[in-house]
């Protein structure tokens, strides 16, 4: 498995920004699909935006037009950019890698980071 660990998250008042960011050990030469996924209390973890490695982005609906999902290769990081935060944005988020392959023969499966707290308050 690739170790994903997760930044950037914490406390900001709603219309504000916070900008995630997922580094992953080691390099990565392929993966199928990377995204961000959140999870708030009671609810099940739910998509916020992935990333194919044609590099097709796919958002949900609540975060189109606010948050911009982003990778820098050569750091092996992803991004979540999350402007005009709302209070329902509230969540653990979770970075994530499906697919991936760490050579060309050597395939590492899924990965989850840890998670990281945002609190949007009103």
């Amino acid at each position: 498995q690739v170790l994903l660990v997760e930044s950037g998250g914490g406390l900001v008042q709603a219309g504000g920004s916070l900008r995630l960011s997922c580094a992953a050990s080691g390099s990565i030469y392929r993966f199928n699909t990377m995204g961000w996924y959140r999870q708030a209390p009671g609810k099940p973890r739910e998509l916020v935006a992935t990333i194919t490695s044609g590099g097709i982005t796919n958002y949900a609906d609540s975060v189109k037009g606010r948050f911009t999902f982003s990778r820098d290769n050569a750091k092996g990081t992803m991004y979540l950019q999350m402007n005009s935060l709302k209070p329902e944005d509230t969540a653990v988020y979770y970075c994530n890698a499906r697919g991936v392959y760490i050579s060309k023969y050597v395939y590492a499966g899924d990965s989850w980071g840890q998670g990281t707290q945002v609190t949007v308050s009103s």
